[in-house]
């Protein structure tokens, strides 16, 4: 096989482009740059002399973690689909001759985000461009959560005593390579009768949009209740709160009422008290509304994000951010060619 011509990778790009590429539409409509002062702040580091390769350009390496949370990418795999891929060095303008980043590479740069906290500062920043693009939150808000799932951890009953208690094990404590290894943050639940481990993501949806305002991150076991009031949105152009019955209860109705939101959390049924007709039939027309929620974490199961790989809330945190974020950016996309 021959080498590549000019024209022979403009006719395949073009190729790319008629048949339709999703990466080369999210970057049309995504401004970049404004990424970069956020992501900069998480890498004060001086450098020491001007020797060695210069670092690669912060919003190329970003881009490569949004590629990667797209299609469910480890950091072996983004290398190698990197070079392979003529659509993912498009996506990071990057040419044949480029000096592809390596996995280790692209691990560092996601863990100094991790560590600085930044990705919820982008998810934030993204919001700006949401609303400057003319999609401001409207007609509500929809609160919900869904499990995310990590790898499963074979701990003995009493080391799962030990680790919610808040302390670590000391048999782990003798044998860091196996300690590393270990999830600490995680936690068991059931729902239906079915178990999970790992972490929820708790997200606030505009209903006129279906964009996610606001999210947070917690351990499994966590009742969705208790992450109420840190995620709804103050800026939504109408303050109806849908919300299913598992949110409901003295205390949210009363924040709802001293904030004055509008209250659509479904009604649930008590002890030898039955919902009415008119209760069942009301609950009805606002799941009608909440299914719209449903459809956003639909789109993120379709990216893998209900199962993710990594150890510890700080990093489960970071996964999940990366993975609302990426959600609003295909919706942002799909919203603007809709338009």
């Amino acid at each position: 096989m021959g080498q590549l011509g000019l024209f022979d990778l403009d006719n395949r790009l073009a190729k790319l482009s008629k048949i339709g590429d999703p990466l080369e539409t999210i970057d049309k409509v995504v401004n970049w740059k404004a990424f970069r002062p956020t992501i900069q702040r998480a890498f004060r580091i001086e450098r020491k002399s001007n020797a060695g390769r210069p670092r690669f350009d912060y919003v190329m390496m970003f881009k490569i973690l949004i590629l990667q949370t797209f299609y469910n990418l480890s950091d072996g795999q983004a290398e190698f689909q990197i070079i392979d891929r003529l659509s993912f060095r498009r996506f990071l303008g990057l040419s044949e001759e480029s000096v592809i980043p390596d996995e280790k590479t692209i691990w560092l740069f996601r863990e100094t985000l991790v560590q600085a906290k930044a990705v919820e500062k982008l998810f934030d920043l993204f919001q700006d461009q949401l609303n400057a693009a003319g999609y401001y939150a409207k007609k509500g808000q929809i609160i919900d959560a869904s499990f995310v799932e990590v790898p499963r951890q074979r701990n003995t009953r009493e080391e799962n005593e030990t680790i919610k208690s808040g302390e670590t094990p000391a048999e782990w404590e003798k044998h860091p390579a196996k300690l590393c290894q270990k999830d600490t943050d995680a936690r068991w639940t059931k729902k239906n009768d079915e178990d999970f481990y790992g972490y929820k993501n708790h997200v606030s949806v505009d209903v006129k949009n279906k964009l996610i305002r606001g999210y947070d991150t917690t351990s499994a076991e966590v009742h969705d209740s208790q992450v109420f009031e840190g995620i709804l949105d103050p800026v939504n152009t109408n303050q109806t709160v849908y919300a299913d019955s598992a949110y409901r209860s003295e205390d949210h109705e009363d924040l709802l009422n001293e904030l004055q939101y509008k209250n659509r959390m479904h009604k649930k049924a008590q002890r030898n008290k039955p919902l009415t007709d008119f209760q069942q039939e009301q609950n009805s027309k606002k799941s009608r509304v909440r299914a719209r929620v449903e459809h956003v974490f639909a789109i993120i199961e379709q990216m893998h994000g209900g199962v993710i790989r990594c150890i510890g809330r700080l990093r489960a945190a970071a996964k999940i951010g990366l993975l609302n974020l990426v959600y609003n950016m295909r919706r942002l996309s799909y919203l603007e060619s809709h338009a």
